[in-house]
């Protein structure tokens, strides 16, 4: 089995280089039986990957130990949940589905697009399998998972594995890494078709029609991807948080950030012709920042709980991106008369000049996050010394870049294109800034005193103003002219328009998520030593511990206390901490319990017992108002996301040169 996994893995190595040369030579020399058998080198590539994939995945299930990658993240007693995810669970087996799904996505799109962009598409796989050869280097030669474990003399096999880390065995671990995954992987499709569009001088925007559902879908699952990780955080780690600014974690965020600057500026591309090297610079630097997010993950040359062990293949990875990066400049900037924009910017007050601010605030987080990141490696490299980047750092950053971020989520759909009068503003503002000020004047007379919390709900409730004003008004005029029910109404001018109502929705949620990011500013936390029948208080909770349970299963033995909840006196329930120790690996997790609320979160982690004779219980409570908003914000989120994806019900078109009024037009333009 380890020597078919093994050959499928260097056969489909040998036929991505050969995809890319016949891909390529073909188109330069006019040969399209050559493309054709490039394009067939695709599929060939895809069922070899699938092979050993299948392969791999067999053998964490039925317990293989002979391989070294199962010994090391498999065992008999793990659940068959986890013992899939193990496929992921390390350095090896997280390459091969790399590796697998972008085989995937290729194989799509050169089945989907085989008939057409007969100039591009040869270059399009000429890019796809360079990245593929890359990743299939990796895996076939310094990280291959099918190498057998080495074993003592006289020892024919190995009883049982190490099993899973402990901190992956959880639900959101089985999603979490593939969601992010598809959406790492996935922006290699747009990136290539750009880069396609600039080799072969293309001046108009084929690339963009072609790519835009691509890259709404591959965003969705890098936003999936990320949430789920915060999810994860706060459910399993312990420590009350879902967001560290952990260099990992900041990886992941990166090319969301650059991703979410691309979809927005692209729209000013299809409608005014404008922003076309922004565009270019934009989608390559989300390519770039995936491949550097999947280098620190296995490069070892950060320190996190989500990184994988020291390796050496982070050379590689430096001598792709700097090859990749220096190739995409040169090209940019030897077609640079092909990127010139069809239009100029004619005003400030305009919805296009909000949109290059977007783009520009946008691009200062991203730059403030990358540099915290990379900071501690440049340091110690000048100095010897790694100074760490902490998260009052990246707080003080992104929290003012975030909130005029959200401003201009509100803004943004009340201006006109090209240029707007001051009596529109006025129609278009009075109302969600009477709204936002009005919330932030409740907040300073309710008590509250925290300046950022007051300017993010103000802010907030400005947005939802904004968007429920649009979607009110749309609604109204379709409701007057066919007589149905707002509701109804208001389905019916979504799917008119999917892609503008969608990315509202998306709006909504990120207001959600704010909401939730806001409520940490009134977090209240408290570690309590306490024995059975002891009481302590935390907010407005009275907690009790009325008993410790303990026991074990194969795969862990376990502890856990029992903490009976009152609010003035009136029982709300129980809850049940639990400290784990996982027999294969001798590691210690905790299971978090969690009173989840709209308007707060009781979180209690059990520690253990003091061991100083007394065993008293280590009780870790935390309330976290708004929390729960994040969550839903992330069922919103992909809401939006597929209502974006929807084809609209009136076919769009934007001509570049009309002027677009701010409340008064909600009918699309038809053909």
């Amino acid at each position: 089995m380890e020597n078919i996994g093994a050959i499928a893995i260097l056969l489909a190595f040998c036929f991505a280089i050969y995809a890319v040369l016949a891909s390529v030579t073909g188109k330069v020399k006019r040969k399209p039986k050559l493309v054709v058998s490039g394009e067939r080198a695709v599929y060939a590539i895809w069922f070899l990957l699938t092979t050993a994939s299948a392969m791999l995945v067999y053998a964490l299930i039925i317990g293989d130990f002979r391989l070294s990658y199962v010994a090391s993240h498999s065992n008999r007693a793990m659940p068959i949940l986890y013992k899939f995810s193990a496929w992921w669970g390390g350095m090896e087996g997280s390459l091969l589905l790399w590796a697998w799904i972008l085989s995937s996505y290729s194989a799509l799109v050169v089945f989907t697009n085989r008939r057409k962009f007969q100039d591009m598409m040869p270059y399009v796989i000429g890019i796809l399998m360079t990245v593929q050869a890359f990743f299939l280097f990796l895996i076939a030669f310094p990280e291959n998972p099918f190498q057998v474990l080495a074993v003592g003399k006289g020892v024919t096999e190995v009883p049982d594995g190490q099993g899973l880390n402990p901190l992956l065995q959880y639900w959101t671990m089985a999603i979490h890494p593939p969601m992010l995954y598809l959406g790492y992987v996935g922006f290699t499709i747009p990136f290539a078709f750009a880069i396609a569009s600039l080799i072969t001088r293309q001046a108009g925007d084929a690339w963009i029609h072609t790519t835009r559902r691509w890259t709404i879908i591959t965003w969705g699952f890098q936003s999936t991807g990320i949430l789920l990780g915060a999810g994860w955080a706060y459910a399993v780690l312990g420590w009350g948080g879902y967001w560290g600014w952990d260099p990992v974690e900041n990886a992941s965020l990166l090319p969301w950030i650059t991703a979410t600057a691309f979809l927005h500026s692209v729209m000013m591309q299809e409608k005014k012709g404008m922003m076309k090297v922004w565009n270019m610079v934009l989608i390559s630097s989300t390519f770039f920042l995936c491949i550097f997010g999947t280098f620190l993950t296995r490069s070892g040359i950060v320190g996190s709980v989500h990184a994988f062990a020291q390796s050496p293949i982070g050379k590689y990875f430096v001598i792709f991106l700097a090859c990749g990066i220096a190739a995409v400049i040169y090209l940019i900037l030897d077609r640079l008369d092909y990127l010139k924009s069809e239009a100029q910017l004619e005003s400030v007050i305009s919805r296009e000049s909000s949109f290059l601010f977007n783009n520009l605030i946008l691009l200062a987080s991203c730059f403030a996050v990358l540099w915290g990141t990379i900071f501690p490696v440049i340091s110690e490299a000048v100095t010897g010394e790694k100074i760490s980047v902490d998260a009052p750092f990246y707080n003080r950053v992104n929290v003012p870049i975030g909130l005029f971020l959200m401003l201009l989520t509100g803004v943004g759909p009340l201006i006109a294109w090209r240029r707007s009068s001051i009596e529109s503003l006025k129609k278009a503002f009075l109302i969600p800034s009477v709204v936002g000020l009005a919330v932030m004047a409740g907040l300073v007379i309710g008590g509250v005193r925290h300046f950022y919390a007051t300017v993010s709900l103000g802010l907030c409730a400005f947005v939802t103003a904004t968007i429920l004003i649009e979607f009110y008004k749309g609604s109204r005029a379709i409701s007057k002219r066919t007589q149905q029910n707002l509701l109804m109404a208001a389905v019916e001018l979504t799917h008119r328009n999917t892609r503008r109502y969608g990315g509202y929705i998306v709006h909504l949620a990120m207001v959600m998520l704010f909401i939730g990011f806001t409520g940490a500013a009134f977090n209240k936390d408290g570690t309590h030593d306490v024995r059975v029948g002891d009481k302590f208080t935390i907010g407005r909770y009275d907690l009790k511990i009325r008993d410790l349970l303990d026991g074990d299963n194969e795969n862990y033995s376990w502890r856990k206390a029992l903490v009976d909840i009152e609010v003035n006196g009136k029982h709300i329930g129980t809850l049940e901490p639990e400290q784990r120790m996982y027999k294969a690996s001798r590691q210690p997790t905790s299971e978090v319990a969690i009173r989840r609320r709209l308007n707060e979160d009781l979180y209690l982690n059990f520690a253990g017992v003091t061991n100083d004779g007394k065993n008293l219980a280590i009780i870790q409570s935390y309330v976290f108002p708004l929390v729960t908003w994040i969550w839903v914000g992330f069922y919103v989120l992909i809401f939006g996301t597929l209502v974006c994806l929807v084809p609209p019900k009136v076919k769009m078109q934007y001509l570049r040169t009309e002027t677009v009024g701010v409340v008064e037009k909600h009918a699309p333009v038809t053909q």
